[in-house]
């Protein structure tokens, strides 16, 4: 079984038995995390550069780790301590990367295209780990997984995606992922921050979140995304708790079981409660652990294809 691009740039048009390849796979890598001894051979002699061009806390170590536990030789790239800050440019950068002979590049990007475009000028197997407001396919890839990990299944199911959707690659990688699987996919959120025309991707959209509340069993919250300006789009980050914040009062009135998602890093007391993100109803900390299985099984899967 393999996957049938070498490339992961995105879940927009990537078929459904890839998707259930990846997430069988990442079961295994998830057994293998919770060994004594972490480590498999599988990528031995595989140089991984790790091209992060924007700011991450978990998928850099997440990524990191899971080709540590492939036992692939890592490189990290960070552009404060790079050629780039003597004005080497993007394309010079990677072929300098591409001449030390590298396998796979996983790179983040502030601007939309960025892996796509890699895949024309490099060898390597590309992953995406995120480019602007496009999308974050091995993100959505292990938020499918927490849900099925919780359900036993996706297909069927009706997830909501809440917050500010217009400023997220998280929302559209889970958009198509899910849909792809399956499941019922809708939007809720400030007009502001609900992208026009959405619908014409199969999703509903909700602007009250007690009725997305009612007709949903996930909700994957996402971050309000401050260093994006998003902020402007609401009156106050007060304003958008009151409206649209999870909290327990709000999980309790409607009297279901209900499961919480969140990417991180969260602001508390605006998408969720403190109460709610260290509450029975989420999953975050195991959207984490399973982050590094995902990005174990996407890593294994590329860096075997023949």
């Amino acid at each position: 079984m393999s996957l049938s691009n070498r490339h992961l740039l995105g879940l927009h048009g990537v078929p459904k038995e890839d998707i259930q390849l990846i997430l069988e796979t990442a079961r295994t890598f998830r057994e293998v995390l919770e060994r004594p001894i972490k480590k498999v051979p599988t990528l031995q002699g595989k140089t991984i550069v790790n091209l992060f061009y924007e700011n991450s806390t978990r998928t850099r170590i997440s990524f990191e780790l899971a080709q540590k536990r492939l036992s692939a030789d890592t490189i990290n790239f960070s552009t404060s301590t790079s050629s780039a800050k003597k004005g080497e440019t993007f394309k010079d950068t990677v072929r300098n990367i591409e001449a030390m002979k590298v396998d796979m590049i996983v790179v983040r990007h502030q601007s939309a295209g960025v892996p796509q475009y890699l895949t024309r000028i490099s060898k390597a197997n590309i992953i995406n780990a995120g480019d602007g407001i496009h999308e974050h396919p091995t993100q959505g890839l292990l938020d499918m997984y927490s849900i099925r990990e919780k359900f036993g299944r996706l297909e069927g199911l009706k997830v909501c995606i809440v917050g500010d959707v217009a400023h997220s690659r998280v929302a559209l990688s889970n958009i198509f992922g899910l849909k792809t699987m399956g499941a019922e996919v809708s939007v809720c959120g400030p007009a502001t921050m609900i992208p026009l025309g959405i619908e014409t991707l199969g999703v509903k959209v909700y602007h009250r979140i007690d009725e997305a509340m009612a007709k949903n069993e996930v909700l994957n919250v996402l971050r309000i995304q401050l260093e994006r300006d998003a902020g402007k789009r609401i009156p106050s980050l007060r304003e958008y708790h009151k409206f649209f914040g999870i909290t327990s009062e709000r999980i309790e009135k409607h009297n279901r079981e209900i499961v919480i998602l969140h990417p991180g890093p969260i602001n508390r007391g605006v998408e969720l409660s403190s109460e709610v993100a260290d509450g029975p109803y989420q999953v975050i900390l195991d959207q984490v652990t399973n982050g590094v299985a995902v990005r174990m099984a996407v890593l294994y899967l590329l860096g075997t294809m023949h």
